[in-house]
């Protein structure tokens, strides 16, 4: 079959927006669709990349990194009037009806996240009597008030004297003296915690605390009582949690001989975190590259008596800044940037529609990602101490301790489809990856996204642990994105690390055929990233187990042809399949009924004509939904690529499913020549 004869586009028919179901209009219209709704897409993703050769999408999040900031600034002294006042309408902005602010679309008002905002809105000016204050108010005392808040968000109220130190559960510097011989020692918990905890162990010390004559005492449901604010002890008497609390009171009778310089190894701990803090800002934007380091490792050094103008004062104050969009009437602020991941997505999704790979627009992405390799051995060393040598990529620009197994699996799967841009280098950047990556399996089969074996429960159990992100455990979508690299390049099921990852993958089926999803909202792309991985190993998918979770995913297909799913099932799994139907995740459910090789599947056509029909004139998508997920019950991102992204792929693995190619190979012509 002459694929690029049979898939020619006449880019001169326009076709609107809204088609026929595929039940009702033919298959010739349902082909057509199809076909065009492919060239937008690859027309609109071409358009879309950075003169540099990648592409990056905003993250887009809640309201709290905002909050955050207008409480620095007035801690620090630095508020400007103008930015302050497009803060204001920022938050005011994402206020909802009842009053509070949610952390992510379409989600109830968080106690968090509510407080932080009417703080800040305080803090700028805003009468307590305002209207939308006193709405506000009304949801916070509803939620708990200021007692509910988690040990973070009362740390920065610390910071202006709006919470006590004492009852902050504390962060000792020592945690960073502790070595591999103690049980469970700093290089346990998870890489996005110990960039968070540093700096704010080092706060902690100096507990550097600035009146900005403002109160929340309105917002203690019962009137501001010390009874109200200690951590409460679970009511059995012997468990974990009242056994840190109970060290948690030695920690702050510690801290008394600390404050007066007679704690024996304070000094030296604190001089360690500074070292280890400056030692990572080099090669990285920031500490860590994300939002809560960056401010923290800001705060750090200025308490440490680091001058404003301080090159790594500076530095640091620069790379925040970076993170703001500002317009003339609003600020909002991402919490990190994803050029690396959204870069190996795009590039994927263009190969499998059919861009040549020496088109100039692939093989510059494909050498933006090589470059962007990291050849320095960072901190995955005390977790894996392997003699491999150092590859991987990270998610954003620069962070070079912290290259991850995820955004390393996803840049292998792009560059197998580049090989014959600079062969030599893809080579050895490909094959250096990947014996990377191979390192990282953990011991129940299962890959995590930073470290190896990162999951010693009795982190959870801590008291400032209330982040829900002290561990790096293992997770399905990850392992299954290596599996699906692996069976691409012809692994084989008998190879002893591959069925110890079908092992663990078998083991992480939910009762009804899904499987949880760790880095996206949520079953169904935890659902539709094992289906895909488990084809491209060549599992037979007409297995019992598998049908159930193709089964699963038709049985939560909306009746748009749609699937759509809120992050508030990673609070209660009853919520499965529910919320709006978007973009992204309909093109995961595709994805992975594709699985099963039936392009007459009705549910999949259905999927496919949703798709298509929902495609805006300029082949973007549009969707307001959040669908990715940072920290499960606290923080999620809305992939702004995503919903441009994954549909592409989407459409490309059907189109290769009706040819006989199976997808992920990489190996169709291309559809039509795809305009520069």
């Amino acid at each position: 079959m002459n694929l690029q004869s049979d898939w020619v586009i006449d880019s001169r028919i326009q076709v609107s927006p809204t088609h026929a179901s595929p039940a009702t209009g033919s298959q010739d219209e349902f082909t057509l669709n199809l076909h065009t709704a492919l060239r937008r897409s690859q027309d609109y993703l071409l358009r879309e990349q950075k003169p540099e050769g990648y592409w990056v999408g905003e993250l887009l999040v809640d309201s709290t990194l905002v909050s955050d900031m207008v409480v620095f600034h007035h801690w620090d002294g630095s508020v400007q009037p103008e930015w302050q006042r497009k803060a204001v309408n920022h938050l005011f902005s994402m206020q909802l009806p009842d009053g509070g602010w949610n952390i992510y679309y379409g989600g109830p008002s968080e106690v968090n996240a509510t407080i932080k905002a009417y703080l800040a809105l305080k803090l700028a000016g805003i009468p307590v009597t305002d209207h939308r204050m006193l709405k506000a108010r009304e949801v916070a005392l509803r939620l708990g008030g200021v007692p509910r808040m988690n040990t973070f968000s009362k740390l920065y109220l610390a910071l202006i004297d709006l919470y006590p130190w004492e009852y902050v559960p504390t962060i000792p510097c020592e945690v960073l003296l502790l070595g591999k011989w103690f049980h469970v020692n700093f290089w346990d918990m998870s890489n996005w915690s110990r960039a968070m905890l540093v700096p704010l162990a080092i706060i902690n010390h100096f507990k550097p605390t600035r009146s900005v004559n403002v109160t929340l005492n309105e917002l203690f449901p019962e009137g501001y009582h010390e009874r109200d604010l200690a951590l409460a002890p679970d009511p059995d008497r012997f468990t974990l949690r009242n056994f840190f609390l109970w060290l948690d009171r030695l920690h702050k009778f510690a801290e008394w001989f600390a404050e007066h310089g007679i704690h024996p190894f304070r000094k030296t701990a604190l001089k360690k975190c500074e070292q280890w803090m400056l030692e990572r800002f080099e090669g990285s934007d920031g500490l860590a590259a994300i939002f809560p380091a960056m401010l923290n490792s800001l705060i750090a050094l200025k308490v440490l008596g680091y001058a404003n103008d301080h090159p790594e004062v500076v530095r640091a104050t620069r790379e925040l800044k970076r993170l703001e969009h500002e317009t003339a009437d609003d600020v909002r602020i991402e919490p990190c940037f994803s050029p690396v991941w959204d870069t190996a997505i795009v590039l994927i999704c263009l190969r499998e529609s059919g861009v040549p790979e020496d088109h100039p627009r692939m093989k510059q992405a494909a050498e933006w990602l090589m470059e962007k390799e990291i050849r320095f051995r960072g901190d995955w060393y005390h977790k894996n101490p392997v003699k491999v040598e150092p590859s991987g990529w990270v998610f954003e620009y620069n962070n070079k301790w912290n290259p991850d197994v995820d955004d390393t699996a996803m840049v292998l799967l792009a560059l197998r489809k580049v090989a014959t841009v600079n062969p030599a280098k893809r080579d050895e950047c490909f094959h250096r990856g990947l014996k990377w990556m191979m390192a990282f399996q953990c011991r129940d089969g299962g890959w995590a996204a930073f470290d190896k074996d990162c999951t010693k429960n009795i982190l959870e159990k801590v008291p400032f642990a209330d982040h829900n992100a002290m561990l790096d455990p293992e997770c399905a979508d990850i392992t299954a994105r290596i599996l699906e690299l692996l069976g691409y390049e012809n692994w084989s099921v008998d190879h002893p690390q591959i069925k110890d990852a079908l092992v663990y993958l078998r083991s992480q089926q939910e009762s009804d055929g899904s499987w949880y999803g760790r880095w996206g909202v949520n079953y169904i792309y935890g659902t539709w990233q094992v289906l895909r991985g488990l084809r491209a190993m060549k599992l037979d998918m007409q297995q019992p187990w598998l049908l159930k979770a193709r089964a699963w995913l038709e049985s939560v297909q909306h009746a748009d042809g749609g699937w759509g799913e809120r992050c508030n099932t990673y609070d209660d799994p009853v919520f499965k399949g529910q919320g709006p139907s978007t973009a992204s995740q309909t093109a995961w459910a595709v994805m992975g009924l594709c699985a099963f090789d039936d392009p007459e599947n009705p549910a999949l056509k259905r999927g496919i004509e949703y798709l298509a029909r929902t495609q805006n004139p300029d082949g973007s998508w549009t969707e307001h939904e959040t669908t990715g997920t940072g920290f499960p019950k606290v923080f999620y991102l809305k992939y702004d690529m995503y919903r441009n992204a994954w549909p592409l792929l989407a459409l490309a693995s059907y189109r290769q499913l009706t040819t006989g190619v199976p997808a992920g190979l990489g190996s169709v012509k291309p559809i039509a020549p795809v305009a520069h």
